[in-house]
């Protein structure tokens, strides 16, 4: 089955954000997402400083896990750091589900306000059960649009139906077949820390968002 719970509740809150559809990019696989963390493991993003000097904590993912962020690199250095830190907030919760902890540095790091709220919620329903994921998840049409008050806009999709359910008691995998619920549409809100890291404060998401679907 797919992976259920998406990374905040319903589409609320959506009137902050400037709203855009997602195209659809793909077909969805006959397959779904898990929470799942296996023994082997990769680094999802650098533990030393980046380019930018910003120390940064480490992220790694099993290697039964994959996160796939498409449209990475627009031209423009601005929106390309806004979606790279984007990238880290996502691949910060999945780090979190597989160490069984709602309270990791990345986690805080990435996100704050509400955002961290719901994130650390995301994560505790999945540490809660025992459950991960295994599988590959697909994040696409994501775009940035910049606010009056220095904000960013990050609207994206993914699509989880190669994503699959692994069960905390049994280590069983669920490949049922995916439906449009695989599809999401999220609608953030980021604001730059002194840092310079692009921190998510606001999160809505859409489960079996048209917008998302081919």
């Amino acid at each position: 089955m797919t992976r259920g719970m998406v990374r905040t509740g319903a589409f609320v809150t959506a009137g902050i954000f400037l709203v855009v559809g997602c195209s659809g990019g793909g077909g969805s696989d006959n397959s779904n997402k898990i929470k799942g963390a296996d023994a082997a493991t990769h680094s999802a993003s650098p533990s030393a400083s980046s380019s930018s000097g910003v120390q940064r904590p480490k992220i790694t993912l099993p290697s039964s896990v994959k996160n796939v962020f498409e449209g990475q690199h627009t031209g423009d250095p601005k929106k390309d750091a806004v979606l790279a830190d984007n990238a880290r907030m996502v691949n910060s919760q999945d780090d979190a589900i597989a160490r069984g902890k709602t309270n990791t540095p990345a986690l805080d790091f990435y996100s704050t306000g509400a955002a961290l709220v719901s994130g650390q919620a995301f994560v505790k329903g999945w540490v809660a059960d025992g459950d991960t994921w295994v599988g590959t998840t697909r994040y696409f049409d994501r775009r940035v649009s910049f606010r009056s008050d220095g904000a960013a806009v990050v609207i994206y999709c993914s699509d989880e139906g190669k994503a699959y359910v692994k069960d905390g008691k049994t280590g069983k995998v669920d490949r049922s077949p995916a439906t449009s619920d695989a599809y999401v549409l999220y609608n953030t809100r980021l604001v730059k820390s002194d840092q310079g890291v692009w921190r998510t404060v606001d999160v809505a998401s859409k489960r079996g968002a048209s917008e998302c679907q081919p």
